[in-house]
C-alpha cells in the first residue's frame, strides 16, 4: 500500500532539509514524497532540488497560502494514503510510516497518533506533549481534535469530501477534520504512540491575537458545516491544551 507524504513550504531554508531527511529515511514503506513550495525567496528551492529524484514531485510557484499548497500537493498524490508533514516538523523515528500503513490494513479511513512540541534550536528538548487519545463520537463538541501532522487519511476521503477551505487562515485543518470526522463519521483508529515532533511557534499560537483569531475561526468552521457546537466547545478547546505543558 503506497503512502504519499506532502510537505508545503515557504522560505523554510532553516528546517526544510531536516524535514525532508526524516521522510526519506522512513523504512519498510512504499513512499511517494511531494514537496510544494510557494516560490520561496530564500534557498529553500535549491535545498529541495539537492535531494534530486528522491523527491517524487517538486513544485515551486506562487500560491494562495498554506492550505492552497496542501490542496495542490494532495491533487498530485498517487498513493492510497495521504499524510501532511509541515516544513518544520519531522517524524519521531524511521518506522513511523510503516506502522501507520500497517494500521490501515483493517480497512479504516484514517489513522492518527501523538505529537510533541520541541525547542526550535534544540529539538531534543520537549516543550509540550499532545496525547490525542482514542476518539469517541461527539468528542469535537468537548474541544477534542488530533494533531494534524499525525493525521493520515485515505485519498478517497479527500476525493469524496473535498480538501481544505481557503476561507480560513489558520483553522482550515480543524474545519476539515471536523467535517470528515464529526459530520461525516469516517472510521478512525488511534495509534497510541509518538509519530511527529513539531518545532514550537505554530501559526495559530504565536501570539494572543492569533489565538483569539483562531478561536473565531473555530466557530466559523462549525457554522460552515451547519453544525451546532457544545455549550463550552470554544472554551474547552484551548483549555484542553494546558495539560500538554504538564505531561512532558
Amino acid at each position: 500500500m503506497k503512502i504519499s507524504i506532502v510537505t508545503v513550504c515557504f522560505n523554510a531554508e532553516a528546517t526544510i532539509a531536516h524535514t525532508i531527511q526524516s521522510v526519506l529515511s522512513q523504512k519498510n514503506v512504499d513512499l511517494e514524497y511531494i514537496v510544494v513550495d510557494g516560490a520561496s525567496k530564500d534557498s529553500t528551492p535549491e535545498i529541495v532540488k539537492s535531494f534530486g529524484n528522491k523527491i517524487s514531485t517538486f513544485v515551486s510557484e506562487p500560491d494562495r497560502g498554506i492550505y492552497d499548497a496542501m490542496n495542490k500537493g494532495i491533487s498530485l498524490c498517487s498513493g492510497e494514503i495521504v499524510g501532511i508533514l509541515n516544513a518544520d516538523d519531522f517524524y519521531a523515528d524511521d518506522y513511523v510510516l510503516a506502522r501507520v500503513v500497517s494500521s490501515f490494513l483493517d480497512g479504516v479511513d484514517a489513522v492518527y497518533g501523538d505529537l510533541v512540541y520541541v525547542d526550535q534550536a534544540d529539538t531534543s528538548k520537549v516543550r509540550r506533549t499532545w496525547i490525542s487519545g482514542k476518539y469517541v463520537e461527539g468528542a469535537f463538541k468537548k474541544g477534542w481534535m488530533p494533531p494534524h501532522p499525525t493525521f493520515f487519511v485515505r485519498k478517497s476521503i479527500y476525493e469524496k469530501f473535498g480538501g481544505y477551505t481557503l476561507d480560513l487562515q489558520s483553522a482550515a485543518d480543524y474545519e476539515w477534520m471536523l467535517r470528515v470526522v464529526h459530520k461525516h463519521g469516517i472510521r478512525l483508529v488511534y495509534l497510541p504512540e509518538l509519530l511527529v515532533r513539531m518545532r514550537t511557534g505554530g501559526k495559530s499560537n504565536v501570539s494572543l491575537k492569533n489565538r483569539i483569531r483562531a478561536n473565531r475561526e473555530d466557530k466559523k468552521a462549525w457554522e460552515m458545516n451547519g453544525l451546532k457546537p457544545g455549550t463550552f466547545t470554544f472554551v474547552r478547546k484551548p483549555l484542553s491544551k494546558l495539560g500538554q505543558f504538564f505531561s512532558r
